[in-house]
């Protein structure tokens, strides 16, 4: 295919046939455009046979491969990725076949790599996203271990940390010896990835609904309706009135299949992304020094973080009335 900076683009490939029909020597044409006579020559006896369409790249495929796996060889190392999870540095000795030629195969049928397959049935993950902004909200909860005062073992050491893990749990006048967890609740655009999270106490019905609440404000000011709302089948989203919040909305409210957390894929992966880029970004010396940089994440997530999912630009890149404003 041609590149922009091409010596002969389709353009230049014109001016050339015009060059030659008027009459000029095709040796000085090609010197006179940095091109081999060769070259000039193929592309006149082109747009002679094929007029203008002959001007044009054609595909590079071969028109038949002689010496491609056969179609029941392929059929099989399909059978054995699927089925048993297999590289290629297994299936190859199996089928007598080469690694790379097996890698290829599974590249071509789409499942070189396992995340590309569901673990329990073998069958390729399709990919999906919604077509506007609102039309699907995934909802879920992380839930991490509370930060001592002065730091945890990871930090000050093992010593260290246990004594401000007991001192934080003495002050907080505690009867057991573990100071808790924090929930992160969160919300994500299925569309524009735009995503909303908060640090919770609890994971009950009443939290989870005042969290959406707020949430679901919060993707408003951004002139996001949502219509839907994905939920995993945790007890808090079973509860009636998770579901009745959202109807009385005009939302609604729709759940995976037990033990399908890939359909709510879209926060499951932003919540890895928490992880990696808030929670063990760097060492906090309290919980509450943690939950304060929360803040600045989802900014920088929303507003500057670029997502491979929408061509290197951030999600709020995405979101309709705010789109001009992003620089």
């Amino acid at each position: 295919m041609s590149h922009r900076n091409a010596r002969l683009t389709v353009h230049g490939r014109r001016i050339l046939v015009e060059r030659v029909l008027a009459g000029r020597p095709v040796a000085h044409v090609a010197a006179e455009m940095g091109i081999s006579r060769p070259t000039a020559h193929k592309w006149v006896r082109r747009w002679r046979s094929e007029g203008d369409a002959g001007l044009h790249d054609r595909s590079s495929r071969p028109a038949s491969t002689p010496h491609r796996t056969p179609a029941a060889t392929e059929a099989e190392v399909y059978r054995l990725r699927t089925d048993r999870k297999l590289g290629p540095a297994r299936i190859g000795p199996i089928l007598g076949l080469p690694a790379s030629t097996v890698h290829r195969i599974l590249v071509r049928h789409g499942i070189n790599r396992l995340a590309f397959m569901d673990r329990h049935t073998g069958r390729i993950i399709r990919r999906y996203e919604r077509a506007r902004p609102g039309e699907l909200v995934h909802v879920d909860i992380k839930k991490l271990g509370n930060i001592p005062d002065g730091g945890g073992w990871r930090v000050v050491g093992r010593t260290a940390g246990d004594r401000n893990r007991q001192a934080t749990t003495d002050q907080r006048k505690s009867s057991t010896p573990m100071i808790g967890y924090s929930h992160i609740h969160s919300a994500i655009d299925d569309h524009s990835r735009l995503a909303y999270s908060e640090v919770l106490p609890d994971e009950r019905q009443h939290t989870a609904i005042a969290f959406w609440e707020r949430a679901n404000a919060f993707f408003a000011a951004h002139g996001i309706t949502v219509e839907r709302v994905l939920t995993d089948n945790g007890s808090c989203y079973k509860s009636k009135l998770f579901t009745q919040a959202l109807t009385t909305a005009g939302i609604t409210h729709k759940k995976i299949r037990p033990y399908r957390p890939q359909t709510n894929g879209k926060v499951e992966r932003f919540n890895r992304t928490l992880l990696d880029e808030w929670a063990y970004l760097r060492p906090y010396t309290s919980n509450d020094e943690r939950t304060e940089a929360l803040a600045d994440f989802l900014h920088t997530y929303n507003h500057h973080r670029c997502h491979t999912a929408l061509a290197g630009k951030p999600p709020i890149s995405r979101v309709n009335n705010v789109a001009g404003q992003y620089n």
